[in-house]
Parts: structure tokens; C-alpha cells; sequence
């Protein structure tokens, strides 16, 4: 056999003991992503100069393995993490985004600020010192940094591309062009590394070049796309689970991992289908086709050639919101902005789905640790109105038991004669009530991606994310 040929397979086989070494360090240390670590099929290839994952493969340089080891073996056990938190937090798994070179930055600041918080000696690699600065900076801004957050914060504040080359250059750890590949199946080869860095869009198959042998390969494996985000979806889920249980003295350490995987799981509701919980039928003239029986209406416009025997019922019965409370927390903690943001939120979703009756009684009560102003809403005029004119009052502590008593009293007094219910928008820092009121209540909070407020377990809650406001 060829002299060359044996160095290689000896090459090969060498490297892939020690990405097995590397592996098996980190099942050592972090036992909670035992089975995300051994999900990878490691596979040699020469299209990228350091390593690569779809989710399903971990792709790697043979070379660059060899000498990355050699240089410490705590870097490639690091870009080992590296690559598995990746696909926890299904950074792979995009779709079309304003700006890739962006997002693939944010994957990777927010997976080394990750790595850098277990404090393990065996993933302490070099390049952990060139980052500190960076993510102390971005820690005095955000609360979590997970790649979503970190991606609309530099979007926001208009990061230029020159900046970004910048930044990856201290927390690149591999080569995300795969995640970008779309295509079928095609024949196996083994093509030359030519170093090239060249972007392709989401969902649009790569093009010919000298590494279209090795592109075709490995887009051949992008058909189980789905499956593998699905297996993700479930080794995340896991991870997360033992986190919280098994491995809670970790999680405790790891308050940007666990955290993280808590905002990712957490379950998303629709803001439009959460108010219909607060809907009564409300009898509404309007044909009822439900109602409408067309054989007797056909068979009295043949026999009486004009004249139909039954005519369609001249009202439906239509959810809509009669009688309701807006709370809203203005104490010092709580963002006007988004204050305003929510009530015109609400009432976009109550006058788009037709959810308002036509009289109804809606108090909207500004409060924070004791009532601020209460404005009564009777038609759509009024609140429209109510909105060209809101101004926040208060800025205090926190307290939600005097809107409970408040409400009450309007209903003693017959403010009130049928109240569906009440939501309170807030960031839960204040002291609930114990006894469940007389009506339907749910406590809305914006998800900042760190905090999971409780509720009594006589309340409803609803986390909404601010881009949905």
C-alpha cells in the first residue's frame, strides 16, 4: 500500500481518538449532556479547515485536529462543547434571517459565555481571555445571553460588518456554512479544502465549486433535516430536565445554561386566543348560516315560485368581550413603552376579531402600590381616544392587592353585572392576594428570558416575548 495513503488512514485514525478523548473528558465533567455528547457520527472531511455539524455529523480537518491538540487539548475539547451546545439550542436549524454573518456570531458568543460559566479546567482554552471584555459588556446589557437576544440587541443597535469580523475572530470555533446547505442526495467524494468562506442564503442549495464533491456529500444528509431537529428538540428537553433534578448543583452554577434551555422550552401562547378565554356569548344580528336549512328554503321557491318557506335567522350567537378589566402595573419597574405597547396590543386583537359588543364596559386601572386612575370604556370611540391621550401615573412600589379590593367595590356598587374576568399586566414583583377573586384572572408578564414568575394557583399566566408586542 502506498506510503501516503497508510500516514492518512493513520492520520484519520489518530484524530478520531482524540475527538474521542475530548468527548469522553467533557462525559466526565457534564453528565446532563451525556447523550447530546454522543450524538455525533464524527466523519473526516476536507471541506472545512476545523470542525462542522449538521446536527447529525460532526465534520473535522484531520489536520487541523491534530495540530489543534497539539497547541492543548483543552481547545478541541472546548470546540467539542462548542458544537454540541450549538444544536441544543438549534442554532443549525435556521431559516431565512436579515443577516447570517450576524447570526452566526451570536451562536457562538452565546455557547462560549455558556462554556465560560461551567469553569471547567478541561475546556479553558486560549481564546477565553480575548472574550471576557466582550461578554462583560454584553452581560451589563442583557439579562440572558442566548443567541436570540444577543442577535436583536446588535441589530438594534446597528453593529457594522467590520465589528463583527472583528468579534468572531475571538469566538469562532467552527465553520457554520453547513447550516446553510440545502440539496439532495448526490454521489461521494473527496474534494480539496480551498479555504473559502463564501455565505449561502437559507434555504437555497449551494452552487459548483472546488468543494462541490465534499458540499454534495454532506448536503446529502440534509433531507433527515426535520428528524435530526426533532432528536435535538428531545436531547434539549433532557438536558434541561436533568439540569433541574439530577444535575441541580450544576444548574445552580450554570444560571446562563439553565436558564436558557428554560427560556427555549418555555410554552408559547397566542395573545389572541388566551383574551377569548374572557369572551360570553353575546346574541349579534347577523345571518346565522350554521342556522340556514336550504332544502326547505329550495322547496318553497319551487312550489310557491317566490315565496320561501323558512328565511335564515336574523342573529348568531358570537363570543365577544361585554364587561372587563385591563390592570396595569405603572410602578417604578415597569417600562411605560411597554406599558403603551400592550394596551394597544390588546385592543388591536379585541377590535380585529370583532371581540368588542357593541356596548360594553371596560375599566382600564393604572396602579402600582395603590390605584392611580380608573378610565371606563364603553365604545370603540372612547378607547381609541383613550389611546391618543395615555399618560402613565405612578412609579412606585408594587402591590396588587388594591385593584382586587378596587374591583370589588365597583361590583358592590353594580359597576359590574356580569365581569368576565381581569388581566393584569406586570412584572410580578409585588405581593398577591391570597383568596381567589369572584371572576376569571390572568397576570401577564413580558419575558425577559431569565425570570419564570409564580402565579396562585387560582391565576391564569401568560409570558409574552416583546417583539410580539
Amino acid at each position: 500500500m502506498d506510503e501516503k495513503v497508510i500516514q492518512k488512514q493513520q492520520a484519520e485514525h489518530l484524530a478520531k481518538e482524540i475527538l474521542t478523548f475530548s468527548r469522553n473528558t467533557l462525559l466526565v465533567h457534564l453528565r446532563f449532556l451525556d447523550a447530546a455528547l454522543c450524538k455525533f457520527v464524527q466523519t473526516p472531511v476536507q471541506i472545512t479547515d476545523t470542525i462542522a455539524t449538521d446536527g447529525e455529523h460532526l465534520y473535522y480537518n484531520t489536520r487541523c485536529v491534530l495540530e489543534r491538540y497539539r497547541q492543548g487539548r483543552e481547545i478541541l475539547a472546548r470546540d467539542y462543547l462548542h458544537a454540541t451546545l450549538h444544536c441544543i439550542f438549534h442554532h443549525p436549524f435556521v431559516h431565512t434571517l436579515v443577516d447570517m454573518e450576524l447570526w452566526d456570531l451570536c451562536c457562538d458568543i452565546a455557547v462560549e459565555s455558556m462554556i465560560d460559566e461551567l469553569g471547567l479546567p478541561c475546556v479553558n482554552a486560549p481564546r477565553a481571555a480575548a472574550q471576557m471584555e466582550i461578554l462583560s459588556d454584553l452581560k451589563s446589557e442583557l439579562k440572558l445571553l442566548n443567541a436570540e437576544r444577543i442577535y436583536r440587541y446588535y441589530l438594534d443597535s446597528g453593529i457594522t460588518p467590520e465589528r463583527i469580523k472583528d468579534l468572531r475572530e475571538a469566538f469562532e470555533a467552527d465553520d457554520h456554512d453547513i447550516w446553510y446547505i440545502r440539496g439532495k442526495s448526490a454521489p461521494e467524494g473527496d474534494g480539496e479544502a480551498t479555504g473559502s468562506k463564501e455565505k449561502r442564503a437559507p434555504d437555497q442549495p449551494g452552487t459548483g465549486s472546488a468543494r462541490s464533491n465534499d458540499d454534495s456529500r454532506l448536503a446529502g444528509h440534509m433531507d433527515d433535516r426535520e428528524r435530526t431537529e426533532r432528536e435535538w428538540e428531545e436531547l434539549s428537553r433532557r438536558a434541561k430536565v436533568d439540569l433541574e433534578t439530577a444535575s441541580r448543583d450544576w444548574g445552580d452554577r450554570a444560571g446562563n445554561l439553565t436558564q436558557a434551555l428554560r427560556a427555549m422550552h418555555r410554552q408559547r401562547y397566542d395573545y389572541s386566543d388566551f383574551l377569548r378565554k374572557f369572551a360570553v356569548a353575546t346574541e349579534t344580528m347577523k345571518v346565522s348560516d350554521e342556522e340556514f336549512d336550504y332544502i326547505y328554503y329550495h322547496y318553497g321557491m319551487e312550489l310557491y315560485e317566490n315565496l320561501p318557506l323558512i328565511e335564515p335567522l336574523e342573529y348568531q350567537d358570537v363570543p365577544k368581550i361585554r364587561e372587563f378589566v385591563i390592570a396595569i402595573d405603572t410602578s417604578g419597574s415597569v417600562s411605560g413603552e411597554l406599558v403603551q405597547r400592550f394596551v394597544e396590543k390588546t385592543y388591536n386583537i379585541l377590535k380585529s376579531t370583532e371581540n368588542f359588543a357593541g356596548e360594553m364596559n371596560l375599566h382600564i386601572i393604572q396602579c402600582d402600590a395603590e390605584i392611580q386612575s380608573d378610565k371606563k370604556i364603553t365604545k370603540q370611540e372612547e378607547f381609541d381616544a383613550y389611546l391618543r391621550t395615555m399618560t402613565l401615573s405612578g412609579f412606585g412600589g408594587t402591590d396588587f392587592h388594591p385593584v382586587f379590593r378596587y374591583v370589588d367595590e365597583l361590583i358592590r356598587e353594580k359597576e359590574f353585572t356580569d365581569l368576565r374576568g381581569l388581566i393584569y399586566f406586570t412584572d410580578g414583583k409585588g405581593a398577591f392576594p391570597t383568596s381567589p377573586p369572584g371572576y376569571q384572572t390572568a397576570f401577564i408578564f413580558l419575558d425577559d428570558g431569565f425570570n419564570d414568575p409564580q402565579v396562585p394557583v387560582w391565576a391564569m399566566k401568560l409570558i409574552l416575548r416583546e417583539e410580539e408586542l
